[in-house]
């Protein structure tokens, strides 16, 4: 089967909780500025239980994930986020990172067994969670994140992922906008966010991004 014939099979569907592992996976599969942490990782589950896998279970999050029925129906691929950021925050602090530190405390229970740099940033995360900064969050209570795997990249996923985004919060959460935050330093996300019409946020934390709903190509 060629990859166009695969590409046409893929489809999207809305998040479940069953779906963690496979978040969890894609997350650290393109955690280093889109390229695979595995290597930087001990516990590789550590940058989906910050970036993934909350999205799948808090009740102010939403998400789609792409699916590829030739693989088993795998997910490949998804958009996650929250509708509303300082609820999603809350319920984070009050219902998901208490579970996780139990498994990850810090400092770490264990001094004898030093934490890769990569680990120790993510449990450091786990214990003193970010907050979205207030200008982005005033430009729109909405974030999300998107992450696909390699192979099905540059087929025009991720449009279409942004895009259900997009069509979710305009029509079930009365919506006109949303925010995302990437490393400054992957240029190459960048242009493919440009491309589909999101621009700088001014005055935020470099690597904020916003997109007009009106603006989306």
């Amino acid at each position: 089967m060629s990859e166009t014939q695969r590409a046409t099979q893929v489809y999207i569907r809305e998040v479940s909780a069953s779906d963690s592992p496979a978040l969890s996976r894609i997350c650290l599969l393109t955690a280093d500025t889109g390229q695979s942490a595995e290597l930087l990782h001990d516990f590789g589950e550590l940058p989906g239980l910050v970036y993934a896998e909350p999205y799948a279970h808090l009740p102010a999050a939403f998400g789609f994930v792409m699916v590829d029925p030739v693989k088993g129906d795998e997910v490949v691929g998804y958009v996650l986020g929250a509708y509303d950021t300082r609820a999603f925050e809350q319920q984070a602090s009050e219902a998901w990172y208490p579970r996780v530190r139990a498994k990850y405390p810090y400092p770490p229970a264990d001094p004898t067994r030093p934490l890769k740099d990569a680990d120790k940033r993510y449990i450091e995360i786990l214990h003193n969670p970010h907050r979205a900064a207030p200008v982005a969050v005033a430009f729109s209570p909405a974030h999300l994140h998107i992450d696909i795997l390699a192979e099905y990249q540059r087929q025009g996923w991720g449009r279409r992922l942004i895009g259900r985004a997009v069509e979710y919060l305009k029509e079930e959460r009365g919506l006109s906008r949303l925010w995302l935050g990437l490393d400054p330093k992957n240029v190459g996300a960048k242009k493919f966010y440009e491309r589909l019409g999101f621009e700088e946020i001014k005055e935020a934390p470099p690597g904020t991004m916003g997109l007009r709903f009106e603006n989306l190509v």
